[in-house]
């Protein structure tokens, strides 16, 4: 099968006042890679107006573009708006239907909070710190059905919030439960993914894996732009 060149970003944070800061960017990309990977904080507070601007930067990448939102993104409960705005140029966003391109099948969702390892929140108490974990849950299953719609050799998982602890070291131990949540890996691992991109964690680490060896990569715009500030986006051939 033909090797295909993924880019691979996250944490935009568009603003509106952001005009033309990503277009040379996505210029860049469109002539190093096959498909642009965008892991979720694609607006600063989840506006119309944030989304509008980004849509047209959008407008320079040339090669496919697949995402999935992130909390930033849900700011406003504006997300559905954005959505729209968003794949009207071209950006198909992950969730309840995957993306399939050369062979490589794309899944994603925005994944949530809760903690990793032995260190995860159990259900158990209140009403509130009950629902906080079902929407973790609730996530893996969607990530879970999605997975299950491809039959693709390979596959490639996108969320927002981080499945592992690796990959948030280096931010404060004290926020690590708001970075993501292990119950993700299950998903992963049981169906073979060849990948795991994700942002969130702007001061964690670029890479790790699960405990079966699934390679998971930080793609957090701030994270890549203070490692290699002339390729703040990273880019993985599969």
């Amino acid at each position: 099968m033909t090797k295909v060149r993924i880019a691979a970003m996250a944490d935009l944070h568009t603003q509106e006042e952001n005009v033309g800061a990503f277009r040379q960017v996505f210029e860049e990309v469109s002539g190093k890679a096959d498909i642009l990977l965008i892991c979720g904080d694609l607006t600063n507070e989840g506006l119309v107006s944030e989304a509008k601007v980004l849509a047209e930067e959008l407008s320079f990448c040339k090669i496919p573009m697949v995402g999935v939102l992130g909390n930033h993104d849900h700011e406003n409960n504006q997300h559905e708006e954005i959505k729209k705005i968003l794949s009207a140029e071209h950006l198909f966003l992950l969730g309840n239907h995957p993306y399939i391109y050369k062979g490589i099948g794309f899944a994603g969702v925005k994944g949530f909070c809760g903690g990793f390892d032995n260190h995860q929140t159990d259900p158990f108490g209140e009403r509130v710190l009950k629902q906080f974990v079902y929407e973790a849950v609730n996530e893996s299953i969607k990530l879970e059905e999605s997975l299950i719609r491809l039959e693709t050799d390979k596959k490639v998982v996108l969320l927002h919030y981080s499945p592992i602890r690796q990959t948030v070291v280096g931010e404060s131990l004290e926020i690590y439960p708001m970075l993501g949540s292990s119950r993700l890996i299950e998903p992963i691992e049981n169906f073979g993914v060849t990948a795991v991109f994700h942002g969130h964690a702007h001061h964690g680490s670029p890479k790790g894996k699960t405990a079966r060896g699934v390679p998971v990569y930080n793609v957090s715009f701030p994270l890549l732009s203070r490692i290699s500030p002339h390729q703040p986006y990273m880019i993985l051939e599969i």
